[in-house]
């Protein structure tokens, strides 16, 4: 079989270990890698704070990342910079749920730009999206595990090198089934 890596990889999907729901397996093109997974495994109903990971078909929209960090990726996906005023809100009450935002100075938000390098590397999935429902889970992303690969609060993740090998064959059309 040829494999065209010149083009976007159709499809990755994610289940979780045999065991250990909050430890999965990534498989694309071929290859699977390790994946931490929410604290809450695979849910078929998401909720806000549940710490599940949403079990579905999704498409990723862009891939942030952490350019005074690292070099902008290979990838086919839109890209855009993270700044220091780049958050991610996630009050259901908020009329900008499960949305980027920007905030100034010390005000509250999950904020883009941590100390930690988990999130040097984020591609926003469209989990939630059309329509957002309120409380139905916000901020699910794919980004960089912990070097323990201990849980999310509901994300995907991986060491950078998978993260970086995945990201040189996505686009906009590769479906991430979950479950």
């Amino acid at each position: 079989m040829t494999v065209n890596r010149d083009r976007p990889l159709s499809a990755i999907t994610v289940h979780a270990a045999a065991g250990d729901p909050r430890r999965g397996w990534l498989t694309a093109d071929g290859w699977t890698i390790p994946v931490a997974l929410g604290r809450g495994g695979i849910l078929a109903n998401k909720r806000e704070g549940d710490g599940g990971t949403p079990r579905g078909t999704f498409y990723p929209r862009q891939l942030w990342w952490r350019a005074d960090r690292h070099r902008r990726p290979k990838t086919f996906l839109p890209t855009r910079p993270i700044r220091p005023e780049d958050a991610w809100c996630e009050d259901p009450a908020d009329r900008h749920y499960n949305q980027p935002i920007r905030l100034g100075g010390e005000a509250p938000g999950d904020r883009l730009t941590r100390s930690d390098h988990l999130y040097d590397f984020i591609v926003e999935i469209d989990h939630n999206t059309a329509p957002r429902i309120a409380g139905r889970g916000s901020a699910v992303f794919l980004h960089l595990a912990r070097p323990n690969f201990s849980p999310t609060a509901g994300c995907v993740s991986m060491t950078k090198a998978s993260m970086l090998r995945l990201l040189r064959r996505m686009g906009p059309g590769t479906k991430i089934v979950i479950g």
